[in-house]
């Protein structure tokens, strides 16, 4: 085995990769020298670059299971499929019409599924899934419920693909905390926002997308060749205890 993160030569499938997060990891894997092909209902302005090369496009619903099949088809070969497509506003259970709850669970756990068995034939010499995951599916997620039910089945979904498909295909989880993209104030408000919640983390920060690519990579290097089944947790740091601020024993004293 060699210590190396080149990835020359191999063929990344990145759902929702032109955006966001999705465009770090294609510009990660473009970086790692591996051909990517960025999976989006629509087509950029621009695409991800890196690595003085360009990755090339696909248009695909996620969710529809025939079209999926159907852009497999046209597919050679895959050596990793990495189910980043999905997300979900703040929308309270009991509000909003029933068909948006579904979808978000669709999105974010049925197309994962339809995508990894759309390709999987496509990785008969070996391959590696990467299913991007959330905090928000390993702890309450109130205001995005279907969302966290989703990220939380997801990982179940990888646990048990990592068995059936052991031992040519790794799949692993990458849990994610919050990461800073063109869409944050959508979730955490103006620049203020931002840098509040911001200081909730360990770190000190949001993520970057490009950081989540490079944990991608990782994952689908030779230098995680013994790792399947598993989530990777990449917050931060996570979250600082509630009740640490709440409890009124242990406080330094201030004078």
């Amino acid at each position: 085995m060699s210590l190396t993160l080149d990835l020359a030569g191999r063929t990344v499938v990145v759902t929702g990769g032109v955006r966001g997060v999705g465009a770090g990891i294609s510009r990660a894997f473009l970086e790692a020298g591996a051909d990517v092909v960025a999976v989006a209902r629509r087509e950029p302005e621009a695409l991800p670059e890196g690595g003085g090369r360009t990755a090339s496009f696909a248009s695909l619903d996620v969710r529809d299971g025939d079209a999926a099949e159907a852009f497999a088809a046209g597919l050679d070969r895959v050596d990793v499929l990495v189910n980043n497509a999905g997300g979900g506003p703040f929308l309270p259970l009991t509000e909003g019409p029933l068909r948006t709850h579904l979808k978000i669970l669709e999105l974010n756990l049925t197309a994962p599924l339809i995508m990894a068995r759309a390709l999987r034939p496509l990785m008969p010499d070996g391959g590696s899934v990467i299913n991007i995951g959330s905090v928000s599916g390993v702890r309450p997620s109130p205001g995005t419920a279907p969302y966290g039910a989703a990220k939380a089945g997801l990982h179940s979904l990888t646990q048990s693909l990592a068995v059936e498909w052991a031992p040519r295909v790794r799949v692993n989880t990458l849990i994610l905390g919050m990461i800073r993209t063109e869409l944050a104030h959508l979730h955490y408000g103006d620049e203020a926002g931002v840098e509040a919640v911001a200081r909730t983390v360990p770190m000190g920060r949001l993520g970057d997308p490009f950081e989540v690519g490079a944990a991608c990579v990782y994952l689908a290097s030779d230098l995680a060749s013994y790792i399947t089944g598993t989530q990777l947790l990449m917050h931060g740091g996570g979250e600082r205890p509630a009740f640490l601020d709440a409890a009124t024993a242990n406080k330094e004293e201030t004078r």
